[in-house]
């Protein structure tokens, strides 16, 4: 049922975006040493939102996509911050990465806000 209230599956698209986010600040984190890395991070929420939903293509049923796989996705891509790479090529900063993480965790703190205040809505307006 929830998952016909494009609030719900917004909530839900921002909850996976920023544990997309925060999967490529442990792995910058984790190759913060390796030369030759190129940091990494992924768009914001709104433009892959947007993009991923004016495409008319949503699914209506859990079938149409493969196991683990949803109707929301965020590929990772090479952050472009020019003059911060090191000697040994590596372009990670663990302050950079610190900030991202901060907010990454605020990302995901408004998703879960959204769909609580909404479920509360949701559970007013049926008189429970």
């Amino acid at each position: 049922m929830l998952n016909k209230i494009e609030i719900f599956n917004m909530a839900d698209a921002m909850a996976r975006h920023a544990a997309t986010r925060q999967s490529a600040v442990a792995q910058n984190i984790a190759n913060a040493d390796t030369p030759g890395y190129k940091a990494r991070d992924v768009a914001s929420f709104s433009d892959t939102y947007q993009n991923q939903t004016s495409d008319g293509l949503r699914s209506t049923r859990p079938g149409h996509f493969l196991p683990g796989e949803s109707a929301y996705s965020v590929p990772l891509q090479i952050r472009q911050d020019p003059g911060t790479e090191s000697p040994n090529g590596n372009t990670v900063s663990l302050e950079q990465e610190m900030l991202t993480a901060t907010d990454v965790k605020r990302q995901h703190d408004k998703a879960l806000t959204v769909y609580s205040s909404s479920l509360n809505i949701l559970r007013t307006a049926i008189g429970r």
